[in-house]
């Protein structure tokens, strides 16, 4: 065997003993495992498992206080992520790393530039990029303003970044996070001309689904261990929730026909205009009742985000009215905002945890107070009271299975499992009458939807009323008592949950009828 066939029968990525520590908390222990050459891995665990600090070893943003790497059977040692580059790896954030004013051909020449004349390179740059979107099916308008794209298209192009910059090996992190049920398809589909061409996918999810769909090989970590790495025509859903969580995982959800009562919320004829003017929502009829869960399906961008804010007090109405409790509070002013709801009874889960639910800056025990903070009993003559701040977040991180358990810690440093967790344990322990959760799961790992699937039958159980938006369908049918699907801004259709098909919904979300469906 030459050289050259040697090395390309060796494995693509090699892990070796690698340790990792930060203070007192030990991220990885010991990792060892190989990715082979063009396939897609996967890499699953809890959120805390260390799959994060894994990656960020193999990107150059942390050093390994003990281990080994070989790329291509050459070992490294990465200092910093231009030598994980120069080394052939690229990486996909789960939050991307683009500048929103510059055109997608400026991104992608970004800190490659190929000398002082930025025009020849931009020329060059061009057609190289035109090529990788045909070979890959990357396609996406060279002289868009990113920060105007989708953000499939943002993907994409954060995708042909890492391209253009040579990488045979792409580490994608939660790549489908932030992603319609449309674009994650397109982007399985990439991967596989990604695969067919030789390159090869590192795969960080927690949606099984998606591991049992387009992985060839997966290895689940967990408490910052490998406990397993099996061929994925192997496994199942269930056997590899198993290994992720250390035990039996019901990937059902469970619960007893609803009881519902009185109406704690409608609304008439709402509509919502955005900034320029135009109108998001076209008179949008709903009810809530206390002790169900009220499930909104649609593709992201119909409307669903305009409605969770303009129920929550933060967007203003331009048209319809709003009833709480049988109460008109259209016209309220000081309790249509967002402190006035909370003190009527309703929580709200936003979509967006980060722009809207956290402050990445504050601690974890600030982190789990916001918009309650003038509570008396966290209240002191005149500043907080830290020991009653303190104690609630400990009982709420200790309840929800908040990792690490330290409410001092900066909420930014929390996997984005963990700060699901912090916001929702939030909102629930304020015992809301209403409680509005946009996409309760997003991001987060299979331990902890199981958990926070059941907290919110609980609380519908509890006599509460839930009104429920997500984009994973499969979560909606599962969860909610009642189905209404949102197109263009408008409600299109109403299913009871045992009427319903994935199929029904589907056309419907496509902006059919009932009736055409």
């Amino acid at each position: 065997m030459s050289d050259r066939d040697a090395e390309s029968a060796r494995p693509a990525v090699e892990l070796a003993g690698i340790d990792k520590w930060f203070g007192a908390v030990h991220a990885n222990r010991g990792i060892s495992f190989a990715v082979e050459r063009g396939t897609i891995h996967g890499i699953v665990g809890e959120n805390g498992a260390g799959k994060s600090t894994l990656v960020g070893i193999l990107y150059g943003y942390h050093r390994p206080d003990a281990g080994s790497i070989a790329i291509h059977g050459k070992p490294v040692q990465f200092r910093s992520p231009q030598d994980a580059l120069n080394a052939g790896i690229g990486m996909v954030h789960q939050h991307f790393m683009l500048v929103d004013t510059f055109t997608v051909l400026e991104n992608v020449v970004l800190g490659a530039e190929a000398g002082f004349i930025l025009r020849a390179t931009l020329q060059s740059a061009r057609d190289k990029l035109a090529q990788l979107a045909r070979d890959y099916h990357l396609e996406v308008d060279p002289d868009a303003i990113a920060g105007d794209l989708s953000v499939g298209h943002r993907q994409r192009v954060e995708i042909l970044k890492a391209l253009f910059r040579g990488a045979d090996i792409l580490i994608l992190d939660e790549p489908t996070g932030v992603l319609t049920p449309q674009e994650a398809d397109h982007l399985f589909r990439i991967l596989r001309a990604l695969k067919a061409e030789g390159k090869t996918i590192i795969l960080i999810t927690h949606k099984l689904r998606e591991i049992l769909d387009v992985t060839d090989a997966v290895t689940v970590v967990r408490q910052g261990q490998v406990v397993g790495q099996v061929a994925t025509k192997d496994t199942s859903a269930e056997g590899l929730a198993e290994m992720m969580v250390g035990r039996k995982v019901i990937l059902r959800i469970d619960k007893n026909p609803k009881q519902a009562g009185d109406v704690v919320l409608e609304v008439s004829g709402l509509c919502v205009a955005d900034g320029m003017g135009h109108e998001r929502l076209h008179g949008i009829d709903l009810k809530v009742r206390r002790g169900e869960i009220v499930g909104i399906a649609g593709v992201a961008g119909n409307g669903q985000s305009e409605l969770l804010e303009a129920l929550a007090g933060i967007r203003p109405i331009s048209g319809g009215r709003i009833m709480w409790k049988g109460e008109d509070i259209t016209d309220r002013p000081r309790l249509r905002t967002p402190k006035g709801m909370r003190h009527l009874g309703l929580g709200h889960v936003p979509e967006d945890r980060q722009r809207m639910g956290l402050v990445g800056a504050f601690g974890a025990n600030e982190s789990t107070i916001l918009g309650y903070h003038d509570d008396r009993s966290y209240n002191g003559p005149v500043l907080l009271d830290y020991d009653a701040v303190n104690a609630d977040s400990r009982r709420n991180m200790e309840e929800y299975d908040v990792r690490p358990l330290d409410e001092k810690l900066p909420t930014s440093s929390f996997s984005g499992g963990n700060q699901q967790k912090i916001v929702v344990a939030r909102e629930v322990a304020q015992d809301p009458d209403l409680l509005l959760i946009g996409q309760p799961t997003r991001g987060v790992d299979i331990g902890a939807i199981e958990f926070i699937h059941k907290r919110l039958v609980e609380l519908r159980d509890a006599g509460k009323g839930i009104l429920l938006v997500s984009v994973e369908l499969d979560e909606v049918m599962a969860l909610s008592d009642r189905i209404l699907v949102m197109f263009d801004g408008r409600i299109v259709g109403e299913l009871a949950q045992a009427d319903a098909t994935e199929n029904e919904l589907g056309l419907m979300m496509a902006g059919l009828t009932r009736a055409a469906a």
